[in-house]
């Protein structure tokens, strides 16, 4: 017979569609809904933690990333303009598997930390993973720093000292100085670094495609062989970054001189950098680090590009695990 209205089977089916999937909701989300009403602390490793956040005392959040063992022996990443702590990741992956603990984070500004529109300078980097280190207690941590990260390790143990220091290691880094002045003849001109922030305003997504594509790797060199993969995530990671915060440490890592910082270093330093490095040429950086650090080994990379911890990356990780052996 005729009825008005829905079928009465049809909408006992779809009720009971309805409350199954609502309880199964409900089901999936009581662990998380739970991990967010009581956050796991970021001083430990309980529960798998192996990222997470932590507050500066100027309320910005810094990411970080936490592998391998929780009683490893710690290595502490700091990353290259205007990447983020993925850039680290295939150091992180090989020394975890050898028993390393390996943490990495994002600096202020860049991947998924906070994009602060002040405090966009090598101070607050070097305070940032001081905070950091205290935070998780990362006692006798060695400290590697790439490019610019190498001038935010090197100004963290010129303000902060080695009391949480094992070793440390300067990757294709900025440090001492890479503007050129009257007592850095072989820096590189004003111009080379007004030149990127005047690309940075005008198209900064091209820029960092132009850079990764171009000098960053070495794919502007005869027969080079450039991976789209590579290039794609140097795009992305620097994206990633806030537009202020990548524009404001250009000058962070193009002006700050770390020479009395280096002359600070009180633990073994490995100094690695290639001979072909275009964006911070190794007569004015590693080989002009090597000389200002105590007992400094300089590992020089013949051909290397600047990003040598992607082209150079099997070489590079028995260079790091050799140094942490030693």
């Amino acid at each position: 017979m005729p009825h008005d209205g829905p079928d009465p089977i049809d909408e006992a089916r779809r009720r009971l569609l309805i409350a199954g999937t609502v309880a199964g909701t409900a089901l999936a989300a009581a662990p998380l809904l739970a991990g967010a009403a009581a956050p796991a602390s970021p001083l430990s490793r309980t529960g798998g933690r192996t990222m997470g956040t932590i507050t500066t005392k100027d309320g910005v959040q810094i990411y970080y990333k936490d592998w391998g063992p929780a009683k490893g022996e710690p290595v502490v990443f700091s990353h290259g303009w205007p990447l983020n702590a993925d850039s680290w990741e295939a150091q992180m992956f090989f020394l975890a598997d050898k028993g390393y603990r390996c943490i990495a984070h994002d600096r202020r500004g860049h991947g998924r930390s906070s994009q602060p529109w002040d405090g966009n300078d090598m101070d607050h980097y070097a305070d940032d993973l001081a905070a950091l280190l205290d935070q998780l207690d990362v006692k006798g941590a060695s400290l590697f720093g790439f490019s610019t990260g190498g001038g935010e390790v090197a100004r963290y143990i010129g303000r902060h000292g080695t009391k949480r220091v094992k070793k440390a290691g300067l990757i294709s880094a900025v440090p001492p100085l890479m503007l050129k002045t009257d007592k850095n003849p072989g820096g590189l001109p004003i111009e080379v670094f007004d030149g990127l922030r005047a690309g940075s305003i005008a198209n900064r997504a091209q820029l960092y495609r132009d850079i990764a594509s171009g000098p960053f790797y070495g794919y502007n060199r005869p027969n080079a062989k450039p991976s789209a993969g590579i290039i794609d995530t140097f795009w992305m990671q620097g994206m990633m970054a806030g537009h202020k915060n990548a524009y404001d440490s250009i000058a962070a890592f193009s002006a700050t001189d770390f020479t009395e910082d280096l002359k600070k270093f009180d633990v073994p330093t490995l100094v690695v950098h290639g001979d072909d490095d275009q964006i911070v040429p190794i007569d004015a950086a590693g080989r002009a680090s090597a000389k200002l650090v105590k007992n400094a080994k300089l590992i020089v990379y013949p051909g290397a590009p600047h990003g040598l911890a992607d082209t150079h990356k099997d070489k590079l990780n028995a260079d790091l695990l050799d140094f942490l052996k030693s």
